[in-house]
């Protein structure tokens, strides 16, 4: 991989990665620069609680119930307690990462604040959590054969369910589903 950045690329978990934090998993990559590593958010790992839960926490109430149902997904192992919230672009948000053109990443309250009036972000999720790689951990792991990257597609981050993320992604670059249970399990270097 060298120094290049995967900012903006998803990792899909090869199928032999057994971590159960990423198994069957997609993360997109928010940031990853060769000094700080790489953090990225786990798109297809819901939790057993809603937007409303999250909100009841923070002293909020969702005007709707169609908002208060909004499922929370697992972003990562790290930071369990922190909320991000991906997004389509758009509003002033305090704290907002722009991944691309098409994904931002907002952290402060003010965005869970128009989410819970039905003013947010549009196509906004919430995930608590992230997925952390030291400096070059992530290559690393990518040379061991634990990740596909492939480029973000918002799609797979804004389109597809939760629960048909990892095979989608599998779909997009072309691969039969059915096949990937026969692929190598091992990397191998030519």
């Amino acid at each position: 991989m060298g120094a290049s950045s995967l900012t903006n690329h998803l990792l899909i978990a090869m199928p032999a990665l057994s971590d159960p934090n990423f198994s069957r998993s997609v993360t997109l990559v928010c940031e990853h620069t060769a000094d700080n590593g790489a953090l990225g958010i786990v798109l297809n790992k819901p939790l057993p609680m809603r937007l409303s839960d999250v909100l009841s926490k923070m002293k909020l109430e969702p005007r709707d119930e169609r908002i208060a149902a909004q499922p929370v997904l697992r972003g990562g192992p790290v930071l369990t307690n922190q909320g991000f919230v991906l997004h389509r672009p758009g509003g002033n948000w305090d704290k907002t990462l722009r991944v691309s053109e098409q994904i931002e990443v907002t952290t402060s309250r003010d965005v869970l604040e128009a989410m819970a009036r039905g003013e947010g972000p549009t196509d906004a999720f919430i995930a608590l959590g992230y997925a952390g790689w030291d400096p070059g951990q992530l290559e690393r792991e990518i040379r061991e054969n634990a990740w596909l990257p492939m480029p973000a597609d918002e799609r797979v981050v804004f389109e597809l369910p939760f629960d048909h993320r990892w095979e989608g992604s599998w779909e997009l670059l072309g691969v039969d589903t059915e096949k990937i249970k026969q692929m190598s399990l091992f990397a191998g270097n030519a």
